[in-house]
């Protein structure tokens, strides 16, 4: 494994030496024929669940196997944002946890997440709306997280560039969470990577799982494009493809539907946002990025897929809605898109829980919510793995919930994404 430690002294030390010694992150590790416990999936929550696993209950013989390369997944395909304003007790416990894990996380990993708590801003644009959000952070200042209701004067300043008397969207108000914000999304699955790497977790890249090995109904293990793997314990954590790879575990019927949810970047200017920035109505979301390019997102494409791209409606209305609330970036252009796979949930929450075989452990239905669940998922996942119980954190996100009529149904994620 890597025992270099990031500092400024091991800076300062590869820049005289011409950084010609700096080490791989992580290991080019080999599958083992067995473990105690093999995770499926190596976006964020894979790598982070094998990170807690490590550190926080000493399970150390522990793959993450990936069937492509790290980085390459959800992880790095998103519009990077993190936030804990949820409005239902369940959700906001979790994300509130998952938050407070981001604050201290580059410091946890020794790796530089750029973690950037500039703050996020919903806006609302008719009173009926704006009374909405005011429940909301009722409902989140009742569970101890921060949040705060402005009005348009106070708005202006924190977003001088945005428009506000649009005569179909006229903004009167919204709500912020100074504490959220954004981190560069690849930087996390490196760094969970390295981290998990450094307490001897084998990170097995370009390994695609083909199938399930079983004793009776109980899963020991999965046949992959590089052989067999046993394990005592199986965690299946690849988002949306959950079901495709589920399917393979004999779960035909699962309540997760994947789409295809992209983003944008544009060229870089000069500072022009310092804040996150959403807008209900049209369901954009905008924020700038270190290098200066706006990077903005929307709505999932309506309909199934697989796909990591995207269909242009979706380009071609969040184009208007960025052009709508910021008119002085219309005529700036598009860089570069990305499509991520959503796991979306049939009530916008996640699933977090033991399976319904034997063996098997279920990280799944992040919706919208994945890049900013990456810590509280893994700590959460971790536990349960650990425990063959779930932390009260995740208590409710089982996977029977569905059948037992009890779904959490948080407005804004979900239910239905078919039509959204």
């Amino acid at each position: 494994m890597n025992g270099d430690r990031y500092s400024v002294f091991s800076v300062l030390k590869n820049a005289a030496t011409g950084n010609r010694h700096w080490q791989p992150a992580w290991r080019s590790a080999a599958p083992k024929p067995s473990y105690d416990v093999v995770i499926v999936g190596g976006g964020g929550h894979g790598l982070a669940t094998a990170y807690y696993l490590a550190k926080e209950h000493g399970i150390r013989n522990v793959a993450v196997v990936e069937k492509g390369w790290i980085g390459g997944g959800n992880v790095g395909r998103n519009t990077t944002i993190v936030r804990s304003n949820y409005m239902l007790p369940a959700n906001g416990r979790f994300y509130e946890w998952s938050l407070k894990l981001w604050e201290g996380l580059s410091q946890d990993i020794n790796y530089n997440v750029m973690f950037s708590q500039r703050g996020v801003i919903n806006l609302a644009h008719t009173s009926p709306q704006l009374d909405t959000f005011a429940r909301r952070g009722n409902a989140m200042r009742i569970e101890g997280i921060d949040c705060e209701l402005l009005g348009p004067a106070e708005i202006a300043p924190l977003v001088p560039r945005l428009r506000l008397d649009h005569p179909v969207f006229p903004v009167v108000g919204g709500l912020i969470q100074k504490r959220a914000g954004n981190a560069r999304h690849d930087a996390v699955a490196w760094g969970y990577a390295r981290a998990a790497d450094r307490l001897g977790v084998d990170i097995v890249e370009n390994c695609e799982v083909t199938g399930f090995t079983f004793d009776g109904d109980r899963i020991t293990g999965i046949e992959t494009s590089r052989g067999p793997i046993a394990a005592a314990k199986t965690a299946v954590a690849v988002a949306g493809s959950t079901s495709d790879v589920l399917r393979r575990a004999g779960l035909e019927r699962l309540p997760i539907e994947s789409h295809v949810l992209q983003a944008y970047v544009t060229e870089p200017i000069k500072p022009f946002l310092d804040t996150v920035v959403t807008f209900g109505v049209g369901h954009l979301y905008i924020s700038q990025s270190d290098k200066g390019g706006l990077v903005f997102g929307g709505d999932i494409d309506g309909y199934n897929s697989y796909a990591q791209r995207g269909g242009l409606p979706i380009i071609e209305h969040l184009s208007e809605g960025l052009a709508t609330f910021f008119p002085s970036a219309s005529r700036l252009r598009v860089l570069r898109s990305w499509g991520g796979i959503m796991d979306m949930s049939m009530d916008g929450s996640p699933i977090i829980c033991k399976g319904p075989r034997d063996g098997l452990y279920i990280n799944a239905g992040w919706c919208y919510g994945g890049f900013k669940a990456t810590p509280g998922s893994g700590w959460c996942f971790a536990h349960t793995i650990a425990n063959d119980a779930p932390h009260n954190l995740n208590a409710a996100f089982t996977l029977d919930r569905f059948a037992a009529g009890a779904s959490i149904d948080e407005r804004g994620a979900g239910p239905k994404p078919w039509l959204h």
